[in-house]
């Protein structure tokens, strides 16, 4: 009995046509081939990696109604989206329910392997971020805090050593001392939400933060021209450069910086919360309030529409975002969204469409739309979609 696997398709990055082998969870065998067919071919990519996502199709990772019931089922869809590998994403709210949260999920992986080999880690995105107007986003400014290493400790008891990635603001005393004590537990910081100043954030690059956290997003609407805390992180060489691109986070000019200078350290994220997928109309979320939702798919607090509260679009919708601005190309986007948060992570999906690499693949009809026809994770297809 074989485990074999095999799938001809056009390669995503040099567009020749390929044939990809599969044994068991890994890619064993790439090869070109000549093809009178390439038109009907599919476009063979890595799995998409998304580093924060806070909930997908009415299903939130920050409700204290969440199960382990649920989070299979976000995950179950996150497979039709093309993405094999997740970091649910724990936002800013009371000491309890983020216990909560992030105990449900590490009992999800528990009990799933493949939940477990597809969720890499947890991201918590606070409560240690600024407590200002701006950038603290829509996050509650109540249960916004210090730095809380025992608290920390706590919360990733519950976790059983999930949470990998931490937002905070080093503009708090002694964040150094935090981010050090991260590190050493082998967890990733990343500055967001936050009103440091240039020489907090250089102290925290010092440190041993490797990320900012969907950069120009949770800050103040009028900043000094210069310094100020943008400036000074896309100037940071070690900072990776995480990034919203649905073209309602930030302007294509700001986007086209980003990729331009940070190149291979540019990262894009979805930010998807629990509404993704839902119709446009008011909502009432626990940790925003009041929130609308347009018919374009922008996503902001009722009382200010300058104050989004999150994406409702998926990675996907991203890509498609960047390439069609003409910001980079099809292959560089792609790759910001796989390979780029993989590297970030230094997880075994760093090394792509390569041989011995883990057979995360996804399968794209050749059109702009960007229809999934299939989706492995592992070697195993989780998703087969009516696009062949």
């Amino acid at each position: 009995m074989t485990s074999k696997k095999v799938f001809q398709g056009i390669h995503y990055k040099t567009k020749k046509p390929i044939q990809v082998t599969l044994n068991a969870d890994k890619i064993e065998r790439i090869e070109e081939f000549d093809s009178d067919r390439n038109d009907y071919l599919p476009i063979i990519t890595p799995g998409l990696v998304d580093l924060q996502i806070n909930g997908f199709k009415g299903i939130d990772f920050n409700a204290t109604s969440l199960s382990k019931e649920m989070i299979k089922d976000v995950t179950r869809a996150l497979f039709e989206e093309g993405v094999t590998t997740y970091y649910p994403t724990v936002i800013t709210n009371g000491d309890k329910e983020i216990e909560k949260a992030v105990y449900e999920i590490s009992q999800a992986c528990k009990e799933d392997e493949m939940i477990s080999k597809t969720i890499a880690g947890i991201h918590l995105e606070g409560p240690f971020i600024s407590s200002e107007d701006g950038p603290r986003g829509a996050h509650g400014q109540e249960y916004v805090k210090a730095p809380d290493w025992k608290l920390f400790q706590r919360w990733q008891g519950a976790a059983q050593g999930k949470i990998k990635l931490l937002t905070l603001s080093p503009e708090w005393p002694n964040s150094s001392e935090f981010i050090l004590k991260c590190i050493k537990k082998g967890i990733q910081i990343s500055i967001g939400h936050t009103a440091a100043t240039v020489e907090q954030i250089q102290e925290a690059v010092e440190a041993g933060a490797s990320m900012s956290t969907h950069l120009g997003n949770g800050a103040h609407l009028m900043l000094p021209r210069h310094p100020n805390y943008i400036w000074e992180q896309l100037a940071q060489d070690d900072l990776w450069t995480c990034c919203i691109g649905d073209g309602f986070h930030l302007p294509d000019s700001v986007l086209k910086i980003i990729f331009k200078l940070k190149k291979e350290r540019a990262v894009l994220v979805s930010d998807a919360v629990y509404l993704s997928g839902l119709e446009p109309g008011e909502y009432n979320t626990h940790i925003g309030g009041e929130v609308i939702l347009t018919k374009e798919g922008k996503l902001h607090l009722s009382h200010n529409p300058d104050l989004l509260a999150g994406s409702v679009q998926m990675l996907k919708e991203g890509i498609r975002h960047i390439v069609d601005a003409g910001i980079c190309s099809f292959a560089e986007a792609w790759e910001a969204a796989s390979l780029h948060p993989s590297r970030l992570m230094n997880l075994a999906s760093k090394f792509g469409l390569e041989e011995n690499a883990p057979a995360d693949l996804v399968l794209l009809k050749q059109d702009s739309d960007l229809k999934i026809s299939h989706t492995l994770k592992n070697g195993q297809i989780v998703f087969e979609g009516k696009y062949k």
